[in-house]
Order: structure tokens, then C-alpha cells, then sequence
């Protein structure tokens, strides 16, 4: 039986960082695994881009292989502790920052770009004031923004990297399952798309799923008796107006994280992922390895390139209503897949677009009606449809209020003609108890990132890759 040091599963930034991190401290022979499900990223390809649609690819070429969905994305670095993860649960804040600023640095080195957004304190001081003026709270965060071909160049380099090391195995194609005994993590059952099955020894385990491996981690979880508690349920739609309606805040900012609680349920409703000049996107999620594509979701994302002549004349962003459930609901990723599905059913398997102002007169948009609007949709396979049909009526009402109020400090965003796609899902909803150092109740099984529900975006999802490299490196 093959023997590994470390066996990781998933091959995102949590995944790749643990690797980077063990190969800084240990020797080159030092023997680590990371499997996924996905293509190696030389192989890695999404056909929409080129053809235009979505052929749906098993698994999705955007959501799986070497980068994660890292590999397509907007790329955005946040250089705050207070955004993208809940670190700040398990180690003091300083060590948060200090680790962002250690994981940053390696970015650098790989190639990331040296421009940081959101630094400039006298105009982001300016904007939040304004924000305030109208109950809505702008979070500070500076943002090195990559863009997706700038993060496809740096995460391509570590692949690189990595494979320079004698010790060093990557696996795709391949689904890895742990194999825990008396309550200790010793290997993984190694199955690839044609069946094949084998077993490897390790002596820890990884699991750094990322969001599309979220429900596969909660089953290993519930498998295993590690306890999982539930995280916000983060649901809502990406919206996509003219760059002339956001400019005046992305300029300097790039993205503005801006918070607003709903005037009639409360709900705390926040922007996330802004692009702008960017492009909507359509992701798949499947249900497990070697499912047919019947069994995954259709839902919406959006990124930008770094260059400038790749541009739209549009900018994006995802417009999310959280919702803590508290007993005896235990299924928040089950619920998010719900909702997604009954997007899905309207369009026949596709993302649904809708103007607003549509939305409001509770009609549904046709091909006619948005052929009309003065925003030209960027997923051109988006279908013209009611969301009003799909979304719960707490989330619609809390996102057009919202909508309303941002309207006030980014005049024209609530406008007829401001397109809403949906459904926009977060799969980390499920949060596994581990302890400072990301172990779990299982000796030697470690669980990181977005898909175990202590992440949520690529800066904190690699600094739980160093953080758990380190401990490994301790142990051995």
C-alpha cells in the first residue's frame, strides 16, 4: 500500500497552501498527496467561454480541479480579518493578521499583482460616511485584486511548483474518501470516474473540499460523530447594472462590502464578489462524483479580468440575505440546494435573469421585455424569467429593499432596467467544530476552507492551509 505524510483532499487554495506551506518547512521528499475530482489546471477549460453556453461538463471544469473555483474567479484578495472567514473564532486577531500578510506574501511571489484597492483612507472615509447617512455599513477592506487570468497565471505557478518536489503527487479525476480507525485518520480510498478503487495510508488527513464539496465533508462529519454546527444561510441574486452606476465607489474601493438591514424582517442583507467591468457566469454543482449532470445545480457567479481591455461596460456583484436557523432545522446546504433547484426547474436546468423593474410589477421578464433594457445581459444563456417564483418572499422583499436603499449612495442602482440573475448560493453553511489548529474530533483529520464552513474566500482559505501545514510539520 502507498504511504503518504500527508494526504490532501481538494485542491483549492486551503489544499494548495497546506502543500506550499508543508514543502517550506519539510524536505522536497517529504510525500504529499492532493487529489480532486477536477482536471489538472493545464487541462482545465471552461467550453462556455468560447462556445458561448454551458455544456455541462462532469464535474464542472469551473468549480473543479488544481485552483478550485480559484481557477476562474475574480481573484480578489481580501487583506482584512473581518472579511471572507470567521479565523478571528479560532486564533487571536494579530495572528490572523500577521497569517494574511505571510499568505499575501507568497501570492506576491508566485506573480500576483502589487496594486492593493481600498488604501486610500480619505475618499473610502468619505464613502462610508456617505453609506452611514443612510443606515448602511461599508466594511473596510483593502482588496489586491488578480483578476481571473492573473489567477489562473498565479495559481498555475504553484502548480508548477509543487510538481518540482520529488515527494509531490497530484491525482485528478480522482475521488478520495478518509479512512478513519479507532477515531484516528490513517489514509484514503482513492476511486477514479472508471470505478477503480484503491486504498493509501497517510498519516493525516486533509479534507479542504472547498464549496462544492461542502455536503460531502457534512456526511464524512456526521459519519464520524464530529459535531457541526450551522452557519448563516447566505441566499440572494447577482445584480448587474451600468460600470456609471458603481464607478464612483469601485475606483477606489474595488469592491464595496456594504451591509443593510431590511426595514420590514430585519434580515441582514450584504454585497459580496463585486467585478466591475465583469462578467455573470453560470457554475455547476454537482452532487457527488460520477453523478449524472441531472443531479447538480445551475447558479450564478460573476468575475473580471485585470485588463482593462477585457472590460464590460457593466459591473456585478452578489446581493445575499443571511439567515441564522436555529433548531431543530440541521440542513442548511440541503435548503440552498432547494432554492437553487427551483430555479432551475423554470429555466429547464439554466440561470434565470430578470429586470427589477419587472420584479416589481410582478410580471415576468420575456425575451421582449428584455430585449428593452438598456443593460445588455453579459451570460447571454441567462433565461428571461420571474424570481418571484423561485425566491421565498422574506429574501425578495429584503433584497429589493435594500437594492432601494444602496440606491442612495449608487444613484441609478435602482433602476427598471438593473438586472437581477438567481439564484446566487453559498455552500458554507455548515460549519465542522475543529480546534485552534483546524484538527478535528478525529486524530489526524484536519478540515479547511469554505467547503468546511470556516472560510469564505481564497485569503483565508490558504491561511488555513499554512496554519494546518504547520501543525503537521510539528508532528512529524
Amino acid at each position: 500500500m502507498e504511504h503518504y505524510n500527508a494526504v490532501i483532499i481538494g485542491a483549492g487554495p486551503a489544499g494548495i497552501f497546506t502543500a506550499l506551506e508543508i514543502y517550506r518547512k519539510k524536505s522536497p521528499e517529504f510525500k504529499v498527496l492532493i487529489v480532486d475530482e477536477g482536471m489538472d489546471i493545464n487541462k482545465r477549460a471552461c467550453p462556455a467561454r468560447s462556445k458561448g453556453e454551458c455544456v455541462r461538463c462532469n464535474p464542472c471544469n469551473i468549480m473543479s480541479g488544481w485552483a478550485g473555483a480559484g481557477a476562474f474567479s475574480d481573484g480578489k484578495l481580501s487583506l482584512s480579518e473581518e472579511v471572507g472567514g470567521n479565523l478571528t473564532d479560532y486564533l487571536p486577531v494579530n495572528e490572523v493578521r500577521e497569517l494574511i500578510n505571510y499568505a499575501d506574501s507568497i501570492y506576491l511571489d508566485f506573480g500576483a499583482p502589487k496594486e492593493v484597492f481600498g488604501l486610500s483612507d480619505k475618499k473610502a472615509d468619505d464613502i462610508a460616511y456617505e453609506c452611514s447617512k443612510h443606515n448602511i455599513k461599508l466594511i473596510r477592506c483593502p482588496v489586491r485584486h488578480m483578476g481571473t487570468e492573473y489567477s489562473y497565471d498565479v495559481l498555475k505557478a504553484m502548480y508548477d511548483y509543487l510538481e518540482t518536489m520529488p515527494g509531490f503527487t497530484f491525482k485528478s479525476g480522482t475521488h478520495a474518501d478518509p479512512i478513519i480507525k479507532d477515531n484516528k485518520a490513517v489514509g484514503a480510498v482513492l476511486s477514479s470516474k472508471n470505478g477503480a478503487a484503491q486504498e493509501v495510508s497517510a498519516d493525516f488527513v486533509v479534507a479542504a473540499p472547498g464549496r462544492g464539496g461542502a455536503g460531502w465533508l457534512n456526511g464524512i462529519a456526521k459519519q464520524s460523530n464530529i459535531q457541526i454546527t450551522n452557519n448563516e444561510v447566505d441566499i440572494g441574486v447577482r445584480v448587474e447594472c451600468p460600470n456609471s452606476v458603481m464607478d464612483h465607489l469601485t475606483k477606489h474601493l474595488y469592491e464595496a462590502k456594504m451591509v443593510y438591514y431590511s426595514d420590514t424582517f430585519e434580515n441582514k442583507v450584504r454585497t459580496f464578489c463585486m467585478n466591475p467591468g465583469g462578467i455573470v457566469s453560470e457554475e455547476h454543482y454537482n452532487a457527488g462524483f460520477n453523478n449524472t449532470f441531472k443531479d447538480s445545480i445551475a447558479v450564478v457567479n460573476g468575475h473580471s479580468y485585470a485588463d482593462e481591455g477585457s472590460h464590460t461596460e457593466n459591473t456585478n456583484f452578489a446581493l445575499l440575505v443571511s439567515t441564522r436557523f436555529t433548531q431543530p432545522f440541521d440542513q442548511p446546504i440541503e435548503y440552498g440546494r432547494y432554492i437553487a433547484q427551483l430555479g432551475n426547474m423554470l429555466t429547464g436546468g439554466g440561470v434565470i435573469v430578470q429586470r427589477l423593474g419587472d420584479l416589481l410589477l410582478g410580471r415576468r421578464t420575456d425575451e421582449s421585455r428584455l430585449r428593452k433594457s438598456t443593460t445588455r445581459p453579459t451570460l447571454t444563456t441567462a433565461i428571461p424569467g420571474d424570481l418571484s417564483f423561485v425566491l421565498p418572499h422574506r429574501h425578495l422583499t429584503s433584497i429589493i429593499e435594500a437594492i432601494k436603499a444602496f440606491d442612495k449612495v449608487a444613484p441609478g442602482l435602482y433602476s427598471k432596467n438593473t438586472l437581477l440573475y438567481g439564484v446566487e448560493v453559498k455552500f458554507y453553511s455548515s460549519k465542522v467544530k475543529v480546534n485552534e489548529s483546524f484538527e478535528t474530533a478525529v486524530e489526524g483529520l484536519y478540515a479547511i476552507g469554505d467547503g468546511a464552513g470556516i472560510t469564505r474566500g481564497l485569503m483565508q482559505a490558504s491561511v488555513t492551509g499554512v496554519v494546518v501545514a504547520r501543525s503537521i510539520c510539528e508532528k512529524i
